[in-house]
């Protein structure tokens, strides 16, 4: 099958043009019928793509002349988003020119452009920052939101549980995958109103979703594989991605200093080292690569900065099969399946109140819980 061409921002990222160009060829290594448009300073890119003679006719290089720094405010790349590789990548999938856009730059710059370019799809309200974390399960952890949207209600808090078990339903192959809210406690009468309302509303759609939700869940077993998609506003998200990835670090870095504390550990290392070497890979962000602004009118994936090639190509990997498994369309039928009046007025859908309030003093008594 013929995939729509993917836009690459050429020169998003820390390193720019020279890694996502070799990205871009580690991807097409994989899969030949690959077709990109890369977008960027014309000299710089056609001088990297030299080095790549196999990506000559799967290529076109479109000219940008301006780039959107890292530390750019959202609404300054808006106003020159169309001179811009980043900008330019993303009109080129509302153009029809590509089929998706992947870019490793600014990830609020991006979600502005992306957003006012292609709008969202009907029945969401706001895009959420999805992406896959490792767990000890037999699939990655689908998560939702990273950042995007710090203030959520129930009712964007249900949407982005119905696009999360979308997404996990082509990254894992699930069927019905398990989706919990995150909170600070399982019990039902834990949380915010809001959570409470959505856990209710979810509830009620169960049945009509191919999806199982499975209430709330606690920080601390997200990593257990438990659980296939968690959901959260953007605030709570994107700390506990953060305390994720610093654990993750951590770790590493411990093993790293023991290993090399004597002669006897470093004779150690090299029994372990197969052992060690799984580890390492299983928590290299860059096997993991790739979150996705999901419920826009296209797909946008955003790449880490600071991603190596095989990240920039493990990204393209999961853009590609987005494409191929028409996840809008699947997003868009599920809200179909339950009813926008539902998912956009759970109060009037007789949702508020199902479950019982507890007392403003119990959450701040439940904190430390």
């Amino acid at each position: 099958m013929s995939l729509p061409r993917i836009a690459i921002d050429a020169m998003g990222g820390d390193e720019g043009v020279r890694v996502m160009v070799e990205g871009v060829s580690l991807a097409h290594g994989c899969n030949p019928s690959l077709r990109f448009l890369l977008v960027g300073d014309e000299a710089k890119v056609a001088e990297r793509l030299a080095l790549y003679p196999g990506l000559a006719e799967a290529v076109e290089i479109r000219h940008a002349p301006e780039v959107i720094s890292g530390d750019e405010r959202p609404t300054q790349a808006l106003r020159r988003a169309r001179t811009t590789s980043m900008g330019m990548a993303v009109d080129a999938v509302k153009r029809g020119d590509a089929g998706a856009a992947v870019s490793a730059g600014n990830t609020g710059a991006l979600m502005a452009i992306s957003k006012l370019a292609l709008r969202t799809i009907s029945g969401i309200d706001r895009p959420a920052l999805a992406a896959l974390m490792p767990t000890l399960g037999n699939h990655d952890l689908v998560m939702l939101d990273l950042g995007a949207n710090t203030n959520c209600d129930s009712r964007n808090l249900v949407q982005f549980a119905i696009m999360g078990a979308a997404y996990a339903r082509i990254v894992n192959g699930l069927a019905s995958p398990r989706v919990r809210l995150l909170n600070i406690g399982s019990e039902e009468t834990k949380g915010t109103e809001d959570l409470r309302d959505a856990a209710a509303l979810l509830k009620q759609v169960n049945g009509s979703l191919a999806l199982s939700f499975e209430g709330f869940i606690e920080a601390d077993k997200l990593s257990r594989g438990d659980v296939d998609v968690a959901v959260t506003d953007g605030f709570s998200g994107n700390i506990a991605l953060k305390a994720m990835e610093g654990a993750a670090r951590f770790v590493a870095d411990l093993l790293r200093r023991s290993f090399a504390s004597s002669l006897r550990s470093k004779l150690g290392f090299l029994i372990s080292r197969p052992a060690t070497d799984l580890l390492r890979h299983h928590l290299d962000p860059n096997q993991h690569n790739g979150a996705i602004f999901l419920g826009l009118n296209g797909v946008v994936v955003k790449s880490h900065g600071g991603a190596s090639a095989v990240g920039v190509a493990h990204a393209i990997k999961i853009t590609a099969r987005l494409l191929e498994e028409n996840l809008t369309e699947r997003i868009a039928a599920d809200l179909a399946n339950v009813g926008a009046e539902m998912i956009q007025n759970p109060a009037r859908a007789g949702q508020r109140g199902q479950v019982e309030a507890s007392p403003q003093s119990d959450l701040a008594s439940e904190q430390g819980a």
